[in-house]
């Protein structure tokens, strides 16, 4: 992929609503990145390796890769350790792992090993020289409580973030299906935990209604990010994502980190060149630096 024939791809990004995309202030400071889920088929497939998604995001001129562990061959010292020689000679910051950890466990038997999970990919995190791991919420059991469900993730998280906070390394609850569909819930997760080390992955592009919202509601507990080319209206209707009504929100609440785009359509190999000159101009805008 030639970064110039990339450049020039530069689209006509839909729907940037200038009503509400605030003037920069410079509070925030949003360093543009890509979620290695956006190239799924091609991970599972074998056609992409992770050492060609570090090259592609230093072509595509962004600078951090979430790693979405799912598809690594293994978690070796050896390959963890070539990974990152790949992205220090690539410039590019490995700055989060994304696991399959679901916090609402309704024993304690499967919260001891969910905890275990989390330390797992907490210690991959660490070998990669990642800040952040990607947790989720959880399926709540039939016949449970939202409440009682919450408890249960607290729980997992306390523990969890006891153990991450040894590494220097904070744990970020996705809004993704289950108890953290919405925000609401999600932020409540995180104050019960009541940790430092804990916050949210916010995925403006996954809450079912009112998008914008609940992506306002989320940035002050704000750790990673994912962003998709859509975002949900008030009826549930998904539209085409206002990237600078999104910065805007980080950057304006606070916000420092990256801001990574997760490209979940077809064709991601044209998407993804298409839609990254957007993100970094308008991570550079609403950024202050």
């Amino acid at each position: 992929m030639n970064r110039r024939d990339i450049l020039r791809t530069i689209p006509a990004f839909a729907a940037l609503s200038q009503l509400e995309a605030q003037s920069p202030t410079g509070k925030g400071r949003l360093r543009p990145g890509l979620v290695a889920y956006s190239f799924r088929a091609q991970l599972e497939a074998k056609k992409l390796s992770y050492e060609d998604l570090i090259r592609m995001v230093a072509d595509l001129g962004l600078e951090g890769l979430d790693t979405t562990v799912y598809w690594f061959p293994d978690t070796s010292e050896s390959y963890l350790a070539g990974l990152r020689r790949a992205a220090h000679r690539n410039g590019v910051s490995l700055y989060s792992v994304a696991a399959r950890v679901r916090l609402c466990q309704p024993t304690p038997e499967l919260q001891a090993a969910e905890v275990e999970n989390a330390k797992k990919w907490v210690d991959v995190a660490e070998r990669l020289g990642a800040g952040h791991v990607r947790v989720f919420g959880g399926t709540v059991p039939k016949g449970v409580s939202e409440d009682q469900a919450i408890g249960w993730a607290a729980e997992v998280m306390k523990r969890s973030c006891a153990y991450a906070g040894t590494k220097g390394i904070t744990l970020g609850i996705e809004d993704d299906g289950g108890l953290s569909t919405n925000a609401g819930p999600t932020i409540e997760i995180i104050k019960r935990t009541d940790s430092p080390w804990a916050g949210m992955n916010v995925d403006t592009g996954n809450f079912p209604k009112d998008g914008y919202a609940q992506t306002a509601m989320s940035v002050p507990y704000a750790v990673s990010t994912h962003i998709k080319p859509h975002v949900t209206d008030a009826d549930g209707k998904r539209q085409p994502a206002d990237l600078d009504r999104l910065c805007a929100l980080f950057a304006n609440g606070g916000y420092r980190g990256f801001v990574s785009l997760e490209y979940e359509e077809k064709d991601p190999e044209v998407g993804v060149p298409k839609l990254a000159p957007e993100l970094i101009r308008a991570t550079r805008k609403f950024s202050g630096a």
